[in-house]
């Protein structure tokens, strides 16, 4: 079981939002780079980067931002947000990024997400924010009328390396992560499922280590690591003494 903080970029600062609303953000740290050096000393071992304008923009925003991470981190990084296009893919991974993450043209364009899966093999996964069960894109501003389940089924065959499932209705709320919406999406796919949107307490990490659990590959957290309900370290304690 994986922990990624999270780190979600606007404006080249590192915030958060509350239910994907851009109007809602809160600035956590100015400087992404030294925030991904915290984690590092923190003890994690992967990292989850979103370029917030750049989903909404359809192409990379925060490029310099990411490339400062990339430039003084040296554990793996996943990165989602406006990777629309076979170039973008190349041009993350020769940069440094461990993993991209396709959503919203993998609902507009899935023979795209089968090509870079198969031209960059366990290094494409897709990012599946469902509200209400319906994936939304273009930075969560749009609800498409594609479930969950039937997105990720599209890849069943595809050599994609994950899917991050986030309940956009809790993200930013910390009042727990939607498990059984997440437990839904694992049982339905072969694919190795993250899940995101609500986790806030050390109560979080202690259910994803339940038995029911286990099919899951990791979570994302975010507010709850910046505003201090939850601890890092003891997270990462509990989840090694059960591995």
């Amino acid at each position: 079981m994986i922990l990624f903080p999270a780190i979600d970029l606007k404006d080249g600062r590192c915030v958060r939002l509350v239910q994907g609303d851009m109007s809602r953000a809160t600035v956590f740290n100015d400087d992404p780079a030294e925030q991904a050096e915290i984690f590092v000393e923190q003890g994690f071992s992967w990292l989850h980067v979103v370029d917030l304008d750049g989903a909404f923009a359809g192409k990379p925003v925060n490029a310099t931002a990411v490339e400062g991470i990339l430039s003084r981190l040296s554990i793996p990084v996943q990165l989602g947000g406006g990777i629309r296009n076979l170039a973008t893919v190349e041009g993350w991974l020769a940069k440094g990024v461990t993993r991209v993450i396709i959503g919203t043209a993998a609902v507009r364009d899935p023979d795209f997400v089968r090509e870079a899966a198969r031209r960059f093999p366990g290094r494409v996964a897709v990012g599946i924010d469902a509200w209400d069960g319906k994936v939304a894109v273009e930075g969560w501003a749009e609800t498409s009328e594609l479930t969950a389940q039937e997105l990720g089924q599209r890849f069943e065959d595809a050599g994609v390396a994950a899917i991050i499932y986030t309940d956009i209705a809790r993200d930013g709320l910390v009042q727990g992560l939607n498990i059984d919406s997440t437990l839904a999406l694992a049982r339905a796919v072969n694919i190795p499922v993250i899940a995101s949107g609500g986790l806030g307490s050390i109560r979080d990490i202690e259910r994803l280590l339940e038995p029911d659990c286990t099919i899951l590959e990791g979570a994302i957290t975010g507010r709850a690591l910046y505003d201090g309900r939850l601890d890092p370290r003891e997270a990462i304690a509990l989840l090694k003494r059960a591995a």
